[in-house]
């Protein structure tokens, strides 16, 4: 009979500042586990490296309310301890709110994740958009067109993605988005479907004077209901 180590999963909820991109992200996770201290389970393609699951990866150009990461311990550590490690190992531009363990078999939250709410702030009157948002985003269809570089275009049609969109203000839109089996919809993409923006088939892109901000994530229950991860 072969023995397998025991492996201990801490989930850890932490804020960025400013627009960070994935990789900035996983390397400062890889470093503040690091000095930390923490007993880590090490990396498959780095022995000196911790074992560490990081998702789902923000957007170009998108800011966020909160992150969420797994790591992975070789030895148990009390919650309130391992919270206490990860904050003073935190460098500026990362804050540690929250540690939790969890059940090993319990998936990653990039695979756990099935619902997004995005807050879009900013000058959305500078578009010039043929309909309030509520109207277009209610319409039996939200498509999207996407340019090829050589000037072809495709429509793409996102409304299956868009579970609710609301303008409580002028210069602010709400979007709830869902994951459809392994696809999701940009939250740029859907905002540039109202506006009447064109958007790159093959190109990181962002709208000129918006902001937009991944605000919460969920996972649904056996009834489809979600609930804040």
């Amino acid at each position: 009979m072969i023995n397998t180590p025991k492996i201990y999963k801490m989930r850890v909820a932490f804020t960025v500042a400013g627009v960070w991109d994935h990789k900035r992200i996983f390397a400062a996770l890889r470093d503040m586990v690091l000095r930390s201290g923490l007993p880590f389970e090490p990396a498959k393609v780095n022995k000196n490296w911790p074992r560490l699951a990081y998702g789902p990866a923000l957007g170009y150009g998108q800011y966020s309310l909160g992150e969420y990461a797994d790591i992975y311990l070789s030895s148990p550590v009390k919650e309130d301890a391992a919270l206490q490690a990860l904050k003073a190992a935190c460098r500026t531009g990362v804050t540690v709110t929250r540690v939790q363990r969890v059940p090993y078999a319990l998936p990653s939250v990039s695979n756990l994740a099935e619902v997004y709410r995005y807050g879009v702030e900013g000058n959305f009157a500078f578009y010039r958009p043929d309909l309030p948002a509520e109207e277009f985003f209610e319409g039996k269809h939200i498509f999207v067109t996407e340019a090829a570089p050589n000037g072809m275009t495709v429509q793409r049609d996102v409304k299956p993605f868009v579970l609710s969109a609301v303008q409580p203000r002028p210069e602010r839109v709400e979007l709830l988005l869902q994951r459809c089996g392994d696809k999701t919809a940009k939250p740029e993409h859907v905002i540039a479907a109202w506006l009447g923006v064109q958007v790159p088939a093959e190109a990181e892109f962002t709208l000129e004077r918006l902001k937009f901000i991944r605000e919460a994530l969920y996972w649904r229950d056996a009834a489809g209901e979600p609930h804040a991860i």
